[in-house]
């Protein structure tokens, strides 16, 4: 039986006219940790049933000011501090490797894949836009990836894809800096496909979703597959970096002082 409605802790999704809608609903801001990973893996689980009538997946967020704030730093944090130094790797790789299993499923999807991004999206969050084919954001947006600041690297697939896509001087200025970066910008540099007026992203992905449902699906997905290589190899290395990185003490002592930050945004650099 093919499931088309479901409805989770963490998120939910539901199927109608040949379009998926995939609803982030975790509060505080659409942490991504064990919970949410576990539903995002049931719901890649079903792409192989729904793939044949689905033309394309919108992700978007229940959640007012935040698409996804990223990883749940602070369970990593306290699953690391739970275990000796020399379990944190093994650990921390069989998560990785989950999540690339996840992000990988978005990227080769044979319907199109859209995230409808409003308020925050950092980190973990912006690296499952960047699984998407295309990013429409509302003009509130704002994009960063505050990782290095904590001693790593992202790891849920986002160097090697937003290389893919962009130039190497933008890829640097967000990966070094950490500064966020606006939606006028992220359109500018190509990140975003389209930008939506506050609060309209949804509302616009739903309209170009109409649209994409009028072509030909074998044409679209031989297009997609074309035009959007998965760069599995650099996706290993990255899952490689982040593990050495993370092994360090450095790492931890800013884990620690990120989860007993009590200001309402701390994932912000």
């Amino acid at each position: 039986m093919k499931m088309k409605k479901f409805t989770g802790k963490t998120l939910r999704w539901e199927w109608r006219e040949g379009v998926l809608e995939l609803t982030l609903d975790h509060a505080p801001a659409n942490e991504i940790g064990t919970a949410m990973l576990a539903e995002l893996e049931r719901f890649v689980a079903s792409f192989e049933l729904l793939a044949p009538e689905t033309s394309v997946c919108i992700i978007a967020s229940a959640r007012k000011s935040v698409f996804s704030a990223g990883g749940d730093l602070r369970e990593l944090y306290a699953t690391a501090a739970s275990v000796p130094a020399k379990d944190r790797p093994a650990g921390v790789r069989a998560f990785l490797e989950r999540i690339h299993a996840v992000m990988n499923a978005f990227d080769a999807a044979s319907f199109v894949t859209i995230a409808a991004v409003h308020g925050a999206c950092l980190g973990g969050g912006l690296e499952l836009a960047l699984a998407c084919d295309m990013i429409i954001a509302d003009k509130m947006a704002r994009f960063a990836f505050p990782e290095l600041r904590l001693g790593f690297i992202p790891g849920f697939g986002g160097i090697p894809r937003l290389k893919r896509d962009l130039g190497n001087a933008f890829v640097r200025d967000l990966l070094f800096t950490g500064r966020t970066v606006n939606a006028t910008r992220a359109q500018t540099v190509g990140l975003v496909a389209q930008l939506a007026g506050e609060g309209e992203a949804l509302r616009i992905a739903r309209s170009t979703a109409a649209q994409i449902t009028k072509y030909d699906p074998a044409a679209r997905a031989a297009a997609k597959k074309f035009i959007k290589p998965i760069p599995h190899d650099e996706l290993r290395r990255e899952i490689d970096l982040f593990c050495e990185l993370f092994t360090r003490p450095a790492v931890m002592a800013a884990l620690k002082k990120f989860v007993e930050d009590s200001g309402p945004m701390p994932y912000l650099p």
